[in-house]
């Protein structure tokens, strides 16, 4: 496996930035996530490093080494796609083995054997390796698409939202199962998606795009509990961070127009009055939708809680986020 690098890099096509100015470093043996909306530039920097695009400007360094002037396949890098791109008439085994017949890698039958059956081990898909690609469920096809990156042991592996399509338990199964393939090998992984759930639960650090520019970079615990803007806080956080006038409450920091609170840092039985206006029973805690002086609030109750809509409680923020005119924050 191997750090890579990124410095200065910038792509656009015709009057439209892919990212620009992006300097970054995935640290060798992390597991780094991209997350942003459509058209954050996710995409467009895994194309950049894989080679299938390139920079306008900037630098890409792999393992030590400058990798702006080689092919794709010279990199060492191997690629999931959100599709699973499985040859269909072919079994598991022999798309498991298919990277591995490149003439440029020169893998010998024998390695080839061994190498599709650790990685079917891994991927726990030994029992399926007889049957054609057709014949398998979404998460299997799935596995067996990862499992054609595995197998080629890379420097790193770019994964485009490689979940987005499947069903939301298996979504949360191979969520696990990335974590634990990671865990395993100890790659360098760099994966991109939308969906912060999964940028907070398998992790080790989150970069945030904003319009092509790289936001925030850190652990997932300091972006979420030590976001550098406004953009930045509302990308993470289920429910919503709560967005709200800083003249509301008072006592903020001077230049403060914007003040974010957490649902988790919302204090109940003191404060403004706010009114009870839908209540959500998720059995482990309520979630209390409020309207706030004609701002809605979302925050959190103990299960055993029974508020109706209608109801009136007051709250208060519990060590708010502070934010100017500009989204950027007042610490």
């Amino acid at each position: 496996m191997a750090e890579v690098i990124l410095k200065n890099l910038s792509k656009s096509y015709g009057d439209q930035v892919g990212i620009a100015d992006v300097s970054l470093t995935i640290p060798d043996g992390s597991f780094v996530v991209l997350l942003g909306p459509t058209g954050a530039g996710k995409t467009t920097t895994l194309r950049l490093i894989s080679g299938l695009d390139k920079a306008d400007q900037g630098e890409v360094w792999i393992g030590g080494r400058q990798v702006d002037n080689e092919m794709p396949a010279q990199r060492d890098v191997a690629m999931v796609f959100q599709q699973y791109s499985l040859y269909p008439h072919l079994t598991v085994r022999e798309n498991l083995a298919f990277p591995l017949k490149s003439p440029v890698l020169k893998t010998s039958p024998d390695e080839i054997e061994r190498k599709v059956n650790d990685v079917a081990s891994v991927l726990q898909i030994s029992h399926k390796l007889d049957n054609k690609a057709t014949a398998l469920s979404g998460g299997e096809m799935q596995r067996v698409s990862i499992g054609r990156a595995l197998v080629r042991d890379p420097a790193i592996f770019l994964m485009d939202e490689p979940l987005s399509s499947l069903d939301a338990k298996l979504r949360t199964d191979l969520r696990v199962e990335l974590k634990r393939i990671h865990a395993s090998l100890g790659a360098t992984l760099l994966y991109v998606t939308h969906d912060q759930i999964e940028a907070m639960t398998m992790a080790t650090h989150i970069g945030v795009l904003d319009h092509g520019r790289l936001a925030q970079f850190g652990s997932p615990r300091d972006i979420y509990e030590n976001p550098n803007s406004l953009y930045v806080a509302g990308r993470l956080g289920q429910p919503r961070i709560n967005i709200l006038p800083a003249d509301l409450f008072g006592g903020m920091p001077q230049g403060t127009t914007q003040i974010g609170m957490r649902p988790e840092h919302i204090t109940q039985g003191e404060g403004v009055e706010a009114q009870v206006q839908r209540v959500e029973h998720l059995g482990d805690q309520n979630r209390l939708h409020l309207n706030l002086q004609g701002h809605d609030v979302i925050t959190i109750a103990d299960p055993a809680t029974d508020y109706e809509p209608g109801a009136v409680l007051k709250i208060a923020p519990n060590n708010p986020l502070c934010f100017d005119a500009t989204g950027a924050r007042i610490r």
